[in-house]
C-alpha cells in the first residue's frame, strides 16, 4: 500500500499562516497611511537588518538581482571592467554584473564546499593577469581590460573561504560584494581577525534576495544591500531612485528599484522570527547528517566547513543517479530539487564566453550530481524520517543491482 504522507520540497503555506495576524496588520497600516514607496517601513527594515548583519547600512532594494547589480556600479565597476565569479550559482549573478555594464570571468568551485576556491581565484589573478602598480590595477591580459571585483558566492547557506578572498582581494585592489542571497544569518570564522563574521559584513557590499522560499523571504519580490561604507549607501539609494539626491534632482541616471512599504514590513516582522527558523534547520541539516552517516560511501552529504555556520537554504547531496533518486522520492511523495543542473558557462545564453566541457570540471562533476532534499524549519520528524527511509532503500536498492 503506497504510503499516504507527503513531503514538500518546501512549505511556504505554514509560516504565513502562522503570522498572518502580524502580516495582514502591516497591510492595514499601509493602507490606513498610503505609504506604499519608501518611508518609515523601509527604514525600519533597513536599520534592523543591518544590526541583524552586523553592518552599519542596509539600503532596500526590488530583487536580489538588483542588490547586487547596484552594488557593484556603487563599488566603482565601470563598463568593460571584469567580475569574477562562479559558474555554480543562479543565473542573477552574472546578470547582476553583465548589467553593471561590466564583462564576466568564471573560476571554479571547492569540490567540498561548492564556493569560490580561493586557490583557484589566485591560480587565475596569476596565470592570466598582470598587476599595474603605478595605477593599482589588475589587468587581464588578453583583453587588456581592468579586472576590477570578485563575486564569492555563499551558496545553499554556507560562506565562502572569505579570509584569503580578502587578502587577494586587498592586494589587487579588487572590490569583493558578496552574493549572499542564499546566506541570511550565516557566519565566518575570520582567523585574521579572530573573530565570528555574519554574511554581510565582510566585503565592500553584499547582496541579499528576499525571493519568497529564501530563509528570509518576502511575500513577492526583494532584496538588500548591506555595507560599512557610508558613501556606497548613499550611492545605492540614489541609483535604486531614478539617480535621486533628493526628489527630482537627479545627480546621475539611476533605475526604479525600490523596495515597497509591505514589503519592507513583512520582512521586519519575519526577521524576528529568523534566528529561531535558521536554529531549525541547522537541527534539521545534523539530523540528516546522522542517519546519512552509513551511506557515505553511496552518496556524499554536505560538509560544513571548520570555518562557516551554515544556515541550511538548501541541503544538497551528491549520487551517481540524480534522475533515479528524484523518481523514487516522487513515487514516494517526496519533492525534490536541483540547485543548478547546467553550469553558467555552458548555458546557451554565455556561449559567446567560448567555454566548453571541461573547462571546470570540478562545477561540471558536482552540477552532474547534485539533488536538494526537503528543508526547512516546519519539516517535522516524521516528514524527515520519511524522507530518510526513502533515500536509503533507493541507495540500498541500487547497491544490490551492482553487486
Amino acid at each position: 500500500m503506497a504510503n499516504q504522507m507527503k513531503v514538500p520540497f518546501l512549505d511556504l503555506v505554514t509560516p504565513h499562516l502562522e503570522l498572518e495576524e502580524e502580516l495582514l496588520a502591516i497591510v492595514k497600516e499601509t493602507f490606513r497611511t498610503a505609504g506604499f514607496i519608501g518611508g518609515p517601513m523601509v527604514e525600519g527594515f533597513e536599520r534592523e537588518f543591518a544590526q541583524f548583519c552586523d553592518a552599519k547600512y542596509c539600503v532596500g532594494v526590488s530583487s536580489g538581482t538588483d542588490a547586487l547589480r547596484f552594488a557593484l556600479m556603487a563599488a566603482g565597476v565601470e563598463q568593460g571592467d571584469i567580475v569574477i565569479t562562479v559558474p555554480h550559482t543562479f543565473i542573477a549573478t552574472t546578470e547582476a554584473i553583465t548589467q553593471a555594464g561590466a564583462q564576466i570571468a568564471f573560476v571554479d568551485i571547492h569540490e567540498q564546499t561548492y564556493t569560490l576556491d580561493p586557490a583557484k581565484l589566485k591560480e587565475y589573478i596569476e596565470e592570466n593577469c598582470d598587476f599595474d602598480t603605478k595605477s593599482g590595477k589588475l589587468i587581464d591580459r588578453a583583453s587588456k581590460r581592468r579586472v576590477s571585483a570578485v563575486v564569492p558566492v555563499h551558496l545553499y547557506g554556507q560562506m565562502a573561504d572569505m579570509d584569503p578572498i580578502q587578502e587577494l582581494a586587498s592586494k589587487y585592489n579588487l572590490a569583493v560584494i558578496e552574493d549572499a542571497c542564499q546566506a541570511h544569518g550565516a557566519e565566518y570564522f575570520s582567523k585574521k581577525a579572530n573573530a565570528w563574521k555574519k554574511a554581510g559584513s565582510i566585503g565592500r557590499a553584499a547582496a541579499f534576495s528576499f525571493y519568497p522560499g529564501k530563509n528570509l523571504g518576502a511575500c513577492g519580490e526583494a532584496g538588500a544591500v548591506t555595507t560599512n561604507d557610508e558613501t556606497m549607501a548613499l550611492r545605492m539609494k540614489m541609483i535604486r531612485d531614478h539617480g535621486q539626491a533628493k526628489k527630482y534632482y537627479h545627480d546621475m541616471e539611476g533605475y526604479n528599484g525600490r523596495l515597497d512599504s509591505i514589503q519592507a514590513g513583512w520582512l521586519t516582522v519575519k526577521l524576528h522570527h529568523l534566528a529561531k527558523w535558521n536554529e531549525a534547520r541547522r537541527t534539521l541539516a545534523h539530523r540528516y547528517h546522522e542517519q546519512f552517516s552509513e551511506s557515505k560511501d553511496c552518496m556524499r552529504i554536505p560538509v560544513e566547513a571548520s570555518w562557516t555556520k551554515g544556515v541550511y537554504h538548501l541541503y544538497v547531496v551528491r549520487v551517481a543517479d540524480r534522475k533515479g533518486l528524484q523518481d523514487a522520492l516522487a513515487e514516494s511523495g517526496v519533492g525534490t530539487g536541483v540547485h543548478y543542473p547546467i553550469p553558467l558557462h555552458l548555458q546557451k545564453a554565455y556561449a559567446h564566453l567560448g567555454h566548453n566541457e571541461g573547462s571546470f570540471p570540478v562545477t561540471e562533476r558536482v552540477a552532474s550530481e547534485i539533488v536538494s532534499l526537503p528543508i526547512f524549519p516546519q519539516l517535522d520528524r516524521g516528514q524527515q524520517d520519511l524522507v530518510v527511509d526513502e533515500v536509503k532503500k533507493f541507495l540500498s536498492a541500487k547497491m544490490a543491482s551492482i553487486g
